[in-house]
């Protein structure tokens, strides 16, 4: 979620007013505003991305819920040290400034043999205002925290273990404890599954409580009171971690509501909609199904039963078909059975998406088949977006401030309108104003790098920014191959013209991610070579951002010129960076991978630095099969730059300390960075060329962000609510609380999407 006050000011209007006042009283809104913590309850795209929409259903009016668990200890504070990645500290206990005190009223949670023990579990909802922008809205954010209730193991008390009694409450604590800190990685670990399942059921007791109470629950016949349900609440599983809803779910009608299955499984997919988020199989999470049992056995037997009753439809469609049956089956044979979370998910919901079109495609086409061409009509897109409010308006003042000066302040709650800049590509004054902007904002950043990590940067030197988790389907393996190759190029023709690059590379590493770890400490051992040469001297500069985060996120991407999304075509869902450095005005080299395709699309793939592999020349290479040693022995450059590595030319010290990198590249290299390599070289060196010519290069920063509208997360959620959840974005005018409501006006709009 990262900080929460200034943006609070902005979403109410009193942004202004706030700073005014607190500089009559001596301060500086500024100084205070960073001493805020970020919220880091997530790992990257996926927890941004709900942050994002949430923002986005307040703003546009939907009665919406924003669920997931306050986790005493976020995701980690990176520190670099000798170029290692440590993690010496945790972002925690999480408490934002406008957390309000939790509820009185604690959701007991009988998690059974999750415990090891038939015990209570209470569920603790802390609930964080969410503001809609200038529509008198505010939404909530309800997180949830694990306590023991006061007579745990009492029985236990009681018989004398008084000690163990004591300490076995943190067995029903300790699963609010931890974020897991890996993105886009399954680890099967149970303390992970007694988390997710710990969300999806006290999530579901208040969804159950709140319909209850209202006009639509309290029906006097026990048979229909849920009949509505499925019209008034929407649930969307932010990928597979919230699966185990779906047999919580049918749980809680047949076990406790006694409905028939039919009627309950017919309710439970009408409520549930899927968001896939990810075609990596790693990624993809499969629970052992031992492990399942001993935690959740009734879940385990509630999902053999959705099983049985789904292959006896595939069979009846498919007579014989028995390979069918088991790619489609929501349990996986093997040395350890598991269950597919995914196709638990498919089957569970009545709409499944991806989240930008080529992904969507490739969810249809490859990963999930044989569930497409059963049912068609399930499957959409639903481009991802971001939100204008925190990544024009909170982070770049200036260039919003311009914008609205050129085509009015609507834009800020319809993107579309970008558009209208369209007709200032020519204009010399714009062009110049917004060049003013990105100089001033390049500035800013050169000072807070200067004081933060004590290097001195050329601020006209172009900003090449590649921030994202550290993995290798992300390929920053590819980045600092172009930095040797552009080191190298220096030292051998010291007097050429060189276009000076200061290149920021920066993100986390999962801390079980062995080759991540290496790929950020090279990064820092290449850093060390070029930043001490004196015959690079100012041409090229290389810094890794220490703990990149949300807050960190505002400050350089305003500032950049040039966004690197370089990942293997057919392996990033859609990317969301992208999107805020196109609004925020730097060019992209790119591959044409997730929402890159349909930023090229919207832009003009003339207006962005497309190359590489597209999807089929990948599908045709594995055919082929990838033989990294070719690119090495055909080019020279890539030749240079990996041998220096190689022999320890950036690690005098241990000349074989990037063994396991260059090995990887060689020999298991699954996202084929040599066979990238030469046209993404090709491809900056008409990146350099461009940056020469400041005119030319600003008009195509206009025309990317006059085509930057439809990245907006007002529009991801519009489409969602159209498509999915079918309900409608209020246009009712909410009058603030100092005026009274018109009688017509005291309603909410129908529906709950959470």
């Amino acid at each position: 979620m990262g900080r929460t006050l200034q943006n609070t000011m902005i979403n109410l209007g009193l942004q202004n007013a706030c700073d005014e006042a607190v500089y009559q009283l001596g301060l500086d809104m500024e100084e205070l505003e960073e001493i805020e913590e970020d919220a880091g309850l997530g790992n990257g795209g996926l927890g941004r991305l709900a942050a994002c929409f949430l923002d986005s259903m307040a703003t546009l009016g939907l009665a919406a819920y924003g669920y997931g668990i306050r986790y005493e200890y976020g995701i980690f504070n990176q520190k670099i040290r000798d170029g290692w990645q440590v993690w010496m500290e945790m972002c925690g206990p999480h408490c934002p400034l406008a957390q309000l005190e939790p509820h009185i009223h604690l959701l007991p949670l009988r998690m059974g043999a999750a415990l090891g023990m038939s015990q209570v579990v209470l569920a603790l909802p802390y609930d964080t205002p969410v503001p809609g922008y200038m529509n008198n809205t505010v939404n909530t954010m309800r997180l949830w925290s694990a306590r023991a209730p006061n007579d745990f193991n009492l029985r236990d008390f009681n018989v004398g273990d008084y000690i163990q009694a004591v300490l076995d409450r943190n067995l029903a604590e300790n699963i609010s404890r931890v974020l897991y800190p890996n993105d886009n990685f399954f680890e099967g670990k149970e303390l992970r599954l007694k988390q997710e399942y710990f969300v999806v059921a006290a999530t579901l007791q208040d969804i159950i409580r709140r319909f209850k109470a209202s006009k639509f629950g309290s029906t006097d016949s026990v048979r229909t009171v849920f009949d509505s349900f499925p019209d008034q609440v929407a649930i969307q599983l932010n990928d597979t971690h919230p699966a185990m809803a779906i047999p919580e779910l049918m749980r809680i009608f047949v076990d406790i509501e006694k409905l028939p299955w039919d009627k309950a499984w017919d309710i439970t997919k009408r409520t549930f909609a899927y968001t896939n988020h990810t075609v990596l199989p790693e990624a993809l999470e499969r629970w052992p199904v031992d492990l399942v049992e001993k935690l959740l056995p009734r879940h385990l037997q509630i999902i053999y039963e959705i099983n049985q009753r789904h292959l006896d439809h595939i069979a009846s469609l498919f007579p014989n078909d028995v390979d069918r049956l088991r790619r489609m089956s929501l349990i996986e044979e093997g040395n350890t059975k598991r269950i597919n979370m995914a196709h638990l998910c498919i089957v569970g919901s009545h709409a499944v998406n991806g989240v930008a079109k080529i992904h969507s495609e490739i969810v249809k086409t490859q990963v999930f088949e044989d569930f497409a061409e059963l049912e068609p009509e399930k499957f959409q897109n639903k481009t991802n977006g971001i939100t204008p409010r925190r990544w024009l308006l909170l982070c770049n003042p200036g260039l919003a401030e311009l914008i609205a000066e050129k085509i009015g302040e609507d834009y800020v709650r319809d993107l579309s309108q970008l558009t209208k800049l369209h007709k200032f590509v020519d204009d010399d004054l714009f062009i110049r104003e917004v060049a003013k902007v990105k100089q001033e904002n390049k500035v800013k950043f050169a000072l807070y790098l200067e004081k933060e990590y004590k290097v001195k940067i050329n601020p006209s030197s172009m900003f090449d920014v590649h921030v994202k988790r550290i993995h290798e389907y992300k390929r920053q393996l590819m980045n600092c191959l172009h930095i040797i190759t552009m080191y190298n190029r220096i030292r051998r023709d010291p007097a050429k013209l060189f276009v000076p690059r200061t290149v920021i590379i920066g993100g986390k590493a999962a801390p079980g991610y062995h080759m991540a770890k290496m790929i950020i400490k090279l990064i820092n051992a290449v850093a060390q070579v070029v930043n001490n040469d004196p015959v690079v001297g100012s041409k090229l500069k290389v810094i890794f951002l220490e703990n990149y985060r949300v807050s960190l996120a505002e400050k350089v991407i305003p500032a950049t010129d040039l966004s690197e999304q370089i990942s293997t075509a057919g392996t990033e869902a859609s990317g969301t960076g992208n999107m805020k450095f196109m609004l925020n005005g730097a060019l992209t080299i790119g591959t044409m991978d997730g929402a890159n395709v349909e930023m090229a699309e919207e832009a003009g793939e003339e207006n962005l630095f497309i190359f590489g592999m597209r999807v089929e020349d990948v599908t045709e290479l594995d055919r082929k099969g990838y033989n990294a040693q070719l690119y090495y022995d055909r080019l020279p450059e890539l030749k240079q730059a990996v041998d220096q590595i190689k022999s320890g030319f950036f690690s005098p010290n241990d000349p074989n300390l990037f063994n396991d990198v260059v090995n990887m590249l060689f020999h298991h290299d699954r996202f084929k960075v040599f066979a990238d390599y030469e046209a993404y070289v090709k491809c900056q060196e008409k990146v350099s060329e461009l940056y020469l010519n400041s005119k030319a290069w600003t008009k195509m920063v206009i025309r990317n962000i006059a085509a930057a509208g439809k990245f907006s997360s007002d529009r991801t959620i519009k489409e969602y609510a159209r498509d999915i959840w079918h309900v409608e974005p209020s246009d009712l005018k909410i009058p603030p609380p100092n005026e009274p409501r018109d009688a017509g006006q005291d309603k909410t709009p129908n529906g709950t999407a959470a």
